[in-house]
């Protein structure tokens, strides 16, 4: 290539991205707080061990150990998978078991995006496991007709950042059908609509959101999140098998990240019921999907730091979540953190810290806090920069100890 002029070598070394510079020079000075949960040069204050983490089932006595589960599924096998393939798992018992169950969505006969729905399309053949057409209006609405003629359909969005144009059909729609049915008894229970949801570490502005909290402002669904991958295929069938029509994100992160026993079996996990991770003493942290990792590195160091005991609970389902399981534990704590993904503005740390106030407000110790996604659109480069942190969880454990 040609020299460029000597007049245009000014300018082109203000035009000529300084990215990697910068991150030479952080590398070499490294910046990390000192109760990081990780050695100075991990990222963002401390990588989960998916391997060691006590959120997940290592073992399979530790897997059938879940009082949850049905006597006959705690006596039984389990194997080690990831969440995508629980995932999956469930909607072939779902699919071997209940003829009225249907699988569709863009791109879902090969497999989809992320492998969830692989070899159904093969075993249950396209006339109950087939593609739709790039619309997501559409593909909703077509589920919204086949619930509402007695199917169990199970839709898949590609990404939830694409859910968007679907809106009116599920609120307006298919969460509004049984309030204006009358003696007809039409609804859409049994309708799942699944789609990958939050950070994964390059999605950008439009593979990252965290669209969850919008769906909890409408009566008529049910709006599930799960941690893990028994947890995962237990939601999921628990949904398909629902009466109400439920809105399931599955954390994408997590389809391989994180791996642990699960039962062989088919089994269903309450819709309507928190899950206590970890008893505590001193403060309860409230969370729900991949942010129960990041919460568990903060609370192992500031435990270790401080003293402190701290509850640890998962919501699992966000809407309509379970208040008193929340009220009972803060009620013993006097203290409480809610931490998720998704932006803080008028997110469900919102309505959980305004349940409490309003439930538990004379034996807090300390006002409730917040540990969530920053206001503002994901991009790629600052991705990670976003979201919930362990210092960041760690930080609110901290004050709200010393408050």
């Amino acid at each position: 290539m040609a020299a460029k002029p000597q007049s245009l070598r000014p300018l082109a070394s203000l035009l000529r991205p300084r990215s990697a510079y910068r991150c030479q020079q952080h590398q070499q000075q490294p910046q990390f707080r000192s109760y990081s949960a990780a050695p100075p040069g991990a990222r963002l204050n401390g990588t989960v061990n998916y391997d060691t983490t006590s959120i997940l089932n290592h073992t399979s006595k530790t897997a059938l150990s879940n009082p949850e589960l049905p006597e006959n599924v705690r006596t039984g096998p389990t194997k080690s998978i990831n969440l995508y393939t629980a995932v999956n798992e469930a909607m072939r018992h779902a699919l071997q078991t209940d003829e009225r169950v249907l699988v569709f969505g863009e791109d879902i006969q090969f497999g989809g995006v992320f492998r969830c729905t692989m070899n159904l399309n093969e075993d249950f053949g396209t006339e109950r496991v087939f593609n739709t057409p790039l619309s997501e209006q559409g593909l909703i609405g077509f589920a919204i007709g086949a619930a509402s003629e007695g199917m169990r359909p199970i839709a898949e969005i590609q990404f939830a950042d694409y859910v968007y144009p679907a809106f009116d059909q599920l609120i307006n729609e298919c969460a509004k059908m049984r309030y204006r049915a009358g003696k007809t008894d039409m609804h859409c229970g049994g309708l799942v609509v699944r789609m990958p949801a939050g950070v994964v570490g390059h999605g950008a502005l439009y593979h990252s959101q965290s669209p969850e909290v919008l769906f909890t402002h409408v009566p008529g669904l049910r709006v599930i999140i799960p941690r893990s991958p028994i947890q995962a295929k237990g939601l999921l069938l628990a949904a398909i098998a629902c009466n109400d029509p439920c809105i399931f994100l599955e954390p994408k992160i997590l389809y391989r990240a994180a791996k642990e026993h699960v039962p062989v079996g088919g089994y269903t996990l309450p819709l309507d019921k928190a899950e206590i991770l970890k008893t505590g003493s001193d403060v309860t942290v409230v969370s729900y999907g991949t942010p129960l990792y990041t919460c568990e590195a903060a609370i192992q160091k500031a435990e270790k730091d401080l003293g402190c005991s701290v509850e640890l609970i998962d919501l699992r389902t966000i809407y309509p979540w379970d208040r008193e399981t929340i009220l009972n534990s803060v009620r013993k704590t006097g203290r409480a953190i809610v931490v998720h993904e998704s932006m803080q503005n008028a997110g469900v740390g919102a309505e959980v810290a305004a349940t409490i106030q309003e439930g538990a407000f004379t034996r807090l110790e300390a006002p409730v806090k917040r540990v969530a996604g920053w206001a503002t659109f994901t991009g790629l480069a600052y991705e990670q920069f976003v979201i919930p942190d362990v210092a960041r969880v760690y930080d609110a454990i901290k004050k709200i100890i010393e408050y």
